[in-house]
C-alpha cells in the first residue's frame, strides 16, 4: 500500500510551457535540473534494479506528506470556505502571503538583475520626470498666462494651490486603486489622464477653464508617484531595492531641469505663436505647456510594452500570467549576458488565500449604467477598506510615524522653495526701490515726453501744455502735482499713479490711465477718449532670467544628494538616511538667517535642497517596504496626499510673511524637520 500508479503521479505534475507544475503547496520548486520527462515517470513508480542507486520516498511511491495534506483539501467539501470564519482565511492568507514572500525573493534573485529592470528604470522614470515638470509649470508660466488671462494675485495663489490639491486627491485615489486593478492598468490611467488635461490646457482661453484643466491634470499626475515605487519595487530584490530606487529619484531631479531649461528657452520668445482675431493668442508660454507633456507622453506609449507586475498578478491570484512574466524577465536578462541557454527552473510559486468575494454582473443584469456603478461603488468599497486597514493595530504606529515625517518634510520643503523665489523678488525691489529719484517742485510747460519715465516720484510739479505721446510710466507716481492743458497719447503705464493732483482741460487717448489710477485726484473739464483695451491690472515686472536660472541652480544642486544617498541607503538604512538629512537641512535653513542678499539666498536655497533631497529618496523608499503589497500602493497614495496637503499649507504660510519678517517662515521650517528628523 501507499504506491501511486502512474495516473496518480501526472496529477500531481502537469506539463506546462515547457516545465512541470508542481503540487499546490508551499515549497519553491526550482532546481538546475530540466523537468522530468514522461517516461522518467513510469520508472518512477517501477523502480531500478541498480543496487547502488538510492531513491527518496517520494519517487519510490511513498506519498510525501505535503501532498497528502494538499489531497485532504482537495477532498474537502467545495463549501467549507463558505462556512469557515473570516478572521480563519485572513490567517491562512497571511501565512501564505509570507510564504510567497520568501520564494519570490529567490525568483528575483534567479531572474537576475539586467536589462529588463533597467528597461523599466527609464519607462517609470519618464513618469517620474513628468511629476517633476508638473510641479513647476505653473510657476513659470504664470508671469506670461497672468497678462493673457488677467489675473488678480488671488487668482494667481488658486492657480497655484490647484495643482497641489490635484495631486492630493489624485494620490489616494489612483494609488488607492492600483493594489486593486493593477500597477500598469491604474499608471497608464494616471498618465493619460495628466496628458490629455495638459494638452488642452495649453489650448484653453479663460481663467474657470485653465483652472479646471490643471486641477484634473494634476489628479492625473498625483497618482504616479505612489504607483511609480510600487511597480518598480516589485522586480526588485531585496539587496538591490534601496539603491535602485534612490537612483530613479534622480529623474524629478531631471524633471525640474527639463522644466527650467525649456522655460528659458521658449517662455521668452513671446512672439513663439499665433493669433486667430482678437480673441484667440496662442503664445509661447502655452508652448511651453505642451512640450512639458512630452516626458509624460514618451513614458505612456513605452509603458505600453511592459508587463504588469507578477507580484500584484500572484497576490489576486493568477499564477500562470505571473509565472510567463517572470519567466520573460528571467530569459531579458540571461540573454542580455551572454547565457540564453539558462533555463528557469521555477514550476510553480504560491498564491495566497483569495478572501475578497466577487460578484459576476451578468449582461443580462440591469442596464449597462447600474452594472458599472455596482462595478465601481464595489471597487471604491475595497479601496476604502484597504485605507482602513493601513489604520488597523498592526500598521498603524508605522503610518502615524511616517504620517509625521512626510508632513514636515512637505511643510517645510514645499513652503521654502515658493519662499526662496519670492524672498528673492523682495530684496530686488527693495534694491530697486532704493534707486528712486525723486523730483520736488519741478516746472515743465510746452515739453513733449515721448521716452520711459521710470523708477521716479515727482512732487508739488506744475506741468502746462506738455505732450505725452507714445511712451511708458514704469513704477511713477505723481503727488501734489498740476496738469494744465496737457495731453496724453498712446501711453502705457505699471505701478504708476496720480495722488491729490489737480487736473485742468487735458485729454487722454488710447492710454491705460484708468481711473483707479487718480487716487483723491480733481479732474476738471478733462476728457478720456478711447482707452486702451485689455486688462487694467498693473503686473509686477517679474526677472524671468532670474526665476528660470534660480530654479535650474535648485533642481541640479541635488545631484550630490542622489548620488550619495544611492550609494549609500543600504549601507547606512532608511532610518539613520531620512533623520540625519532631515536635521542637516534644519541647520541650513537656520542659517537662512544670515542670508541678506540675493546670492546668499540662492547659495543656502541650493544647499538646502541638496541636503534634503537623501530624505526625501529614503522616505519613498522606506514607505514600500513597511507594507504589504496588496497595500503598499494604497499606504504611499495617502502619505503622499498628505505630503501634498503640507505643501498647500506651506505655500500659503510662508508666502504670506515675504515682506513681514523672515523669523517665521525660518524658525517654523527649522521646527518642522527637527521635529520629522
Amino acid at each position: 500500500d501507499g504506491y501511486r500508479n502512474t495516473n496518480q503521479v501526472s496529477d500531481d505534475y502537469r506539463y506546462q510551457d515547457g516545465n512541470y507544475d508542481a503540487p499546490n503547496d508551499s515549497y519553491y520548486r526550482g532546481g538546475d535540473g530540466p523537468a522530468q520527462e514522461e517516461d522518467a515517470q513510469s520508472d518512477v513508480t517501477e523502480g531500478h534494479d541498480e543496487d547502488d542507486e538510492v531513491y527518496e520516498g517520494e519517487y519510490q511511491g511513498i506519498p510525501h506528506p505535503d501532498d497528502i495534506k494538499e489531497k485532504q483539501k482537495k477532498r474537502a467539501p467545495a463549501v467549507d470556505d463558505e462556512y469557515r470564519d473570516r478572521a480563519d482565511l485572513m490567517a491562512e492568507r497571511m501565512e501564505d502571503e509570507e510564504q510567497l514572500a520568501h520564494q519570490y525573493e529567490n525568483i528575483i534573485e534567479e531572474c537576475g538583475h539586467g536589462r529588463f529592470q533597467w528597461t523599466l528604470f527609464f519607462v517609470l522614470g519618464l513618469a517620474l520626470m513628468a511629476d517633476g515638470v508638473e510641479v513647476f509649470v505653473v510657476g513659470f508660466v504664470l508671469p506670461s498666462a497672468e497678462k493673457d488671462m488677467c489675473l488678480s494675485s488671488s487668482n494667481k495663489g488658486m492657480l497655484g494651490l490647484i495643482v497641489y490639491l490635484g495631486m492630493m486627491v489624485g494620490a489616494v485615489l489612483l494609488g488607492g486603486l492600483a493594489d486593486k486593478l493593477g500597477r500598469k492598468q491604474c499608471l497608464i490611467i494616471s498618465l493619460a489622464i495628466n496628458a490629455a488635461f495638459a494638452f488642452l490646457s495649453s489650448f484653453v482661453q479663460g481663467y474657470g477653464f485653465f483652472l479646471f484643466c490643471r486641477l484634473i491634470s494634476g489628479l492625473g499626475i498625483g497618482g504616479t508617484l505612489p504607483i511609480v515605487f510600487a511597480y518598480f519595487s516589485e522586480f526588485l530584490s531585496r539587496e538591490k531595492r534601496g539603491e535602485h530606487l534612490s537612483w530613479l529619484c534622480m529623474f524629478w531631479m531631471i524633471g525640474g531641469i527639463y522644466a527650467s531649461a525649456m522655460a528659458w528657452s521658449i517662455i521668452p520668445h513671446y512672439g513663439w505663436g499665433f493669433s486667430m482675431g482678437t480673441k484667440y493668442h496662442f503664445h509661447s508660454w502655452r508652448v511651453f505647456v505642451l512640450v512639458c507633456a512630452l516626458p509624460c507622453i514618451a513614458s505612456l506609449v513605452a509603458l505600453k510594452f511592459m508587463p504588469e507586475s507578477p507580484r500584484f498578478l500572484l497576490e489576486i491570484g493568477k499564477h500562470d500570467e505571473a509565472w510567463m512574466i517572470l519567466k520573460q524577465v528571467h530569459d531579458t536578462n540571461m540573454r542580455a549576458k551572454g547565457e540564453p541557454e539558462r533555463v528557469f527552473t521555477v514550476s510553480y510559486i504560491k498564491t495566497p488565500k483569495q478572501v475578497d468575494e466577487f460578484i459576476e454582473i451578468q449582461s443580462s443584469t440591469g442596464t449597462w449604467y447600474q452594472r458599472w456603478l455596482v462595478r465601481i461603488t464595489t471597487t471604491l468599497k475595497q479601496v476604502w477598506d484597504n485605507v482602513l486597514y493601513c489604520l488597523t493595530a498592526q500598521y498603524r504606529m508605522n503610518t502615524l510615524m511616517l504620517a509625521v515625517v512626510w508632513f514636515t518634510m512637505a511643510l517645510s520643503y514645499y513652503g521654502l522653495i515658493v519662499w526662496f523665489p519670492d524672498m528673492i523678488r523682495y530684496l530686488q525691489d527693495e534694491a530697486y526701490e532704493s534707486r528712486v529719484k525723486i523730483f520736488d517742485e519741478e516746472e515743465v510747460s510746452h515739453f513733449t515726453f515721448n521716452f520711459t519715465l521710470e523708477n521716479q516720484i515727482h512732487r508739488n510739479g506744475e506741468y502746462r501744455n506738455d505732450k505725452f505721446i507714445g511712451m511708458k510710466f514704469k513704477e511713477v507716481r505723481f503727488e501734489d502735482s498740476l496738469f494744465e492743458d496737457c495731453y496724453f497719447e498712446d501711453v502705457r503705464s505699471s505701478e504708476t499713479f496720480f495722488e491729490n493732483c489737480t487736473i485742468i482741460s487735458t485729454v487722454f487717448y488710447n492710454t491705460d490711465l484708468y481711473e483707479h489710477k487718480f487716487i483723491n485726484c480733481r479732474l476738471i473739464n478733462s476728457t478720456f477718449m478711447k482707452e486702451k483695451e485689455g486688462c487694467h491690472i498693473d503686473f509686477e515686472e517679474d526677472n524671468d532670467f532670474l526665476i528660470y536660472l534660480v530654479s535650474f541652480l535648485g533642481s541640479l544642486s541635488v545631484l550630490p544628494g542622489n548620488i550619495i544617498s544611492a550609494l549609500l541607503m543600504d549601507k547606512i538604512g532608511r532610518i539613520k538616511m531620512i533623520g540625519g538629512s532631515m536635521l542637516i537641512s534644519a541647520v541650513c535653513c537656520f542659517f537662512l538667517f544670515f542670508g541678506n542678499s540675493e546670492s546668499a539666498m540662492i547659495g543656502w536655497q541650493c544647499l538646502f535642497c541638496g541636503a534634503s533631497i537623501a530624505a526625501w529618496n529614503a522616505l519613498d523608499v522606506i514607505t514600500v517596504e513597511l507594507y504589504p503589497t496588496d497595500k503598499r500602493a494604497t499606504a504611499f497614495g495617502i502619505l503622499n496626499g498628505l505630503c501634498k496637503f503640507g505643501a498647500i499649507l506651506g505655500n500659503s504660510i510662508f508666502s504670506s510673511f515675504v515682506g513681514i519678517t523672515k523669523v517665521v517662515p525660518i524658525l517654523l521650517a527649522s521646527s518642522a524637520l527637527v521635529g520629522g528628523g
